[in-house]
């Protein structure tokens, strides 16, 4: 098992990933990462200064990945984690807390101050490691990111 940068290559699986991790777990559909045209690039979605995605590969299988990217519409200093999902098999391994830290480390060596993230109730053990990892809650969304499903906001000083 190894975590790298996303290739081209990698769009399909990783876009499999996320969409069935929505479909097995019965979240919204709307208003979240499931319906972004990103989740079909990936790949190319990453490729703007101050933004990479990783991946959990495992025997040439994407079994997961994370990303960091500039917040739209807010500050430059804070940037936005990502479209984190992992396949069922991944789970429950120490692979969150892993890619997370991989992640925090980019978004610090590329100069952001605050990491934001959104999530849903329903992802009770991603809640429980960002809450670890210290994100704190917000009261209200940060930018403008279009994932209305998603009522949980927040927010980590890196």
């Amino acid at each position: 098992m190894r975590i790298r940068e996303i290739k081209i290559e990698d769009n399909s699986q990783i876009e499999s990933v996320i969409k069935s991790t929505f479909k097995e777990l019965g979240l919204p559909l709307v208003g979240t990462a499931y319906e972004d045209i990103e989740t079909t690039r990936m790949y190319e979605s990453y490729q703007e200064q101050k933004s990479i995605y990783f991946v959990i590969e495992e025997e040439g299988l994407v079994k997961g990945g994370g990303g960091i990217k500039s917040l739209s519409s807010a500050d430059n200093g804070v940037c936005e984690l990502q479209k984190m999902y992992f396949s069922v098999d991944l789970r429950g391994k120490g692979y969150g807390q892993k890619l997370l830290s991989v992640c925090l480390d980019a978004a610090q060596k590329m100069g952001y101050t605050h990491c934001y993230l959104e999530t849903l109730s329903e992802l009770k053990k991603a809640l429980k490691l960002y809450k670890y990892n210290d994100f704190k809650n917000l009261n209200t969304p940060m930018g403008q990111t279009g994932h209305t499903s998603c009522g949980i906001w927040m927010l980590k000083t890196i």
